[in-house]
Order: C-alpha cells, then structure tokens, then sequence
C-alpha cells in the first residue's frame, strides 16, 4: 500500500494445488505477510523474472532468490508454514464469486 496504489493478490491456478506446483504463489503470499514495501517490490521482481521460475521448478530453494534487507528468518517460517489450504480458498473465491475460469487472470479495481 502506498498513497498512490494497493496491490493485493489472488491465486487462480490452473493446475492441481500441490507443494512443488506453488512454490512462486506461496513466495508471494509469504512476502505480503513478513516483508516491508520496498522489499516487497523488489523480490517480486525477481520472482516475476523467467529465469527465476526456470530454476524454482528445477528444485533450487526459494531462499536463494531472497534479496539484501529482506527478513529472511521470519519469511523462510512463514514459506514454510503457509498452507496449501489458502491457495484454494483463493481459487474458491476467483471461481465461485469472481466467476474466472481456474488459470485465467484479472485485474480488479477499486479506487478510494
């Protein structure tokens, strides 16, 4: 959140929600809740890089990819400990309320 703009993320995947399957969705959700605005942005920017996803699929932990100044302890714990059960209430909601098909993607608006 800043004065100018909030950002907030739903998951809707495609794919049968497993461990190895959400490893970004739950890098990004764990970020929002243990990371300030500033580290936020920058290790979603990482994240959102190709080569990144490349090497997370191939098994390389999430900790590499942690940025200077980032609460490495407390994100690692919550990563850790983030359940899978989140992600499909995301999905839940994008379906049932949102009425998205599971994978497809939208952007929601709500100006103050």
């Amino acid at each position: 959140t800043s004065s100018h703009t909030r950002v907030g993320i739903l998951n809707n995947p495609s794919s049968k929600i497993k461990e190895d399957s959400t490893v970004i969705a739950r890098g990004i959700l764990a970020c929002f809740l243990t990371q300030n605005n500033s580290n936020l942005k920058s290790f979603l920017s990482k994240l959102s890089k190709e080569e990144t996803a490349k090497s997370l699929a191939a098994g390389t932990k999430i900790a590499k990819f942690l940025i200077p100044g980032m609460d490495g302890d407390t994100f690692e714990k919550k990563y850790n400990t983030l359940g899978l059960d989140l992600i499909k209430t995301h999905q839940m909601f994008c379906q049932d309320v949102l009425k998205l098909l599971p994978g497809q993607m939208a952007v929601i608006s709500n100006g103050r």
